[in-house]
């Protein structure tokens, strides 16, 4: 299983979902998920049909953090100019993670 990398601190597993199925799939029809999903490419992600509320973290192509939000469920989240990637993760987990806009992310 990957691991989500945020210098030399373990934030998490992490799922990655790169096929367009995948992506589109998300975190639908789950209560909960353990660890993130990254889904790349990505500018913008929904919670449309979410049981949970989820953070989300729109990275550029070196996986640098852009921006950082919460998305309760039924939302359209806006696109994000130069996001090439997200991370979403259950709401709350970026709080105890410390994970902040320019924190620079690696998948190993």
């Amino acid at each position: 299983m990957p691991w989500l990398v945020c210098g030399e601190k373990v934030l998490s597993s992490v799922e990655i979902a790169e096929r367009c199925a995948d992506r589109q799939r998300g975190l639908l029809g789950r209560a909960s998920i353990d660890g993130a999903m990254l889904l790349r490419p990505a500018n913008s992600v929904h919670t449309l049909g979410m049981r949970f509320a989820i953070d989300v973290a729109h990275l550029d192509k070196e996986l640098k953090v852009l921006r950082v939000t919460s998305m309760p469920p039924w939302r359209l989240g806006r696109p994000v100019r130069g996001a090439r990637a997200v991370v979403e993760a259950e709401s709350g987990s970026f709080e105890r993670w410390g994970l902040a806009v320019g924190d620079e992310l690696e998948v190993r």
